[in-house]
Order: C-alpha cells, then sequence, then structure tokens
C-alpha cells in the first residue's frame, strides 16, 4: 500500500521546476535588455579591423614617411588618423588615395611648418568605432637612425 500513497504524492515537482524555469527566463531577459541600454550590443558588434600597414621612410624628403595598407580589411578613411609623436602631422582623411582604404592605398606622412622627423619618432594609424567607444592602434612605425 505504500506503493500507491508515493504515486499520490508528486504534485509538488511541477510547480518547484516552473518556478525555476520562471526565475531563470527573467533573469535572461533582464541580462538581454541591460546589454541593450547600455549600449554593450553594439560594442560587441563594431571590431576592429584586421589589418597590415608597411612604412617607408624617406631620408631624402623632410622626413617623410608613406604609409601602405599592404593586407586585410578595408577601412573607411573617415575613421583612421595618422600621429606622429614628434612633429605634428597635418592628416586629414581625404589624403589617402580612396574613401575606403584598401589594400595597397597610401598617404604620405610629413611633418607641418616645416619640420623633419628624428630618430624615434613613432607614426601611428589609429582606428575609432563610428559609435566612438572605442579605438585602437593598427600600426606603429618608429623612425630609424638615419633620420
Amino acid at each position: 500500500m505504500r506503493i500507491k500513497e508515493l504515486l499520490e504524492r508528486d504534485d509538488a515537482v511541477s510547480p518547484v521546476i516552473g518556478v525555476i524555469l520562471m526565475v531563470a527566463i527573467t533573469v535572461i531577459l533582464a541580462a538581454v535588455i541591460a546589454s541593450f541600454v547600455l549600449n554593450l550590443g553594439d560594442q560587441a558588434q563594431q571590431q576592429t579591423p584586421t589589418v597590415s600597414f608597411e612604412f617607408d621612410y624617406n631620408s631624402n624628403a623632410p622626413g617623410a614617411v608613406t604609409v601602405t595598407h599592404a593586407s586585410g580589411d578595408s577601412i573607411d578613411a573617415g575613421s583612421v588618423t595618422v600621429t606622429s609623436s614628434g612633429p605634428d602631422i597635418s592628416y586629414s582623411p581625404g589624403d589617402w588615395t580612396s574613401t575606403s582604404i584598401t589594400a595597397g592605398d597610401t598617404y604620405e606622412a610629413t611633418p607641418t611648418a616645416g619640420g623633419s622627423f628624428s630618430e624615434g619618432d613613432t607614426i601611428r594609424v589609429t582606428w575609432t568605432a563610428e559609435s566612438g567607444g572605442s579605438s585602437s592602434t593598427l600600426a606603429e612605425f618608429e623612425v630609424p637612425s638615419d633620420a
């Protein structure tokens, strides 16, 4: 007779499982909503492009450095900046050979006001996400000792 009593007392299992599932669904839903409210969803989609740049230092010109997109993803020229740790560079996205930087496109980095690069100056190519939330250095070049 005890077996019959055990079979009749299993009515509490279903409500407990139901409550656990409801709590789990609520937690997952809250996490998804919070990620979109805090713009975490947009930042996860904007990944840094994978590119390779080559640099060519011209010691005959007044310290000009040619930056060439060697390979990798194409990049919007408006999201790229070229800076120097030494003299200022007058950089404009329109200075690239096209508005969408692809393999083979070049930019001539020259110091402003007739200056020149010195040994140890660093030229950086930096990418900034469209939302402005993140940026990263894509490539760096250090001016050699024959500058």
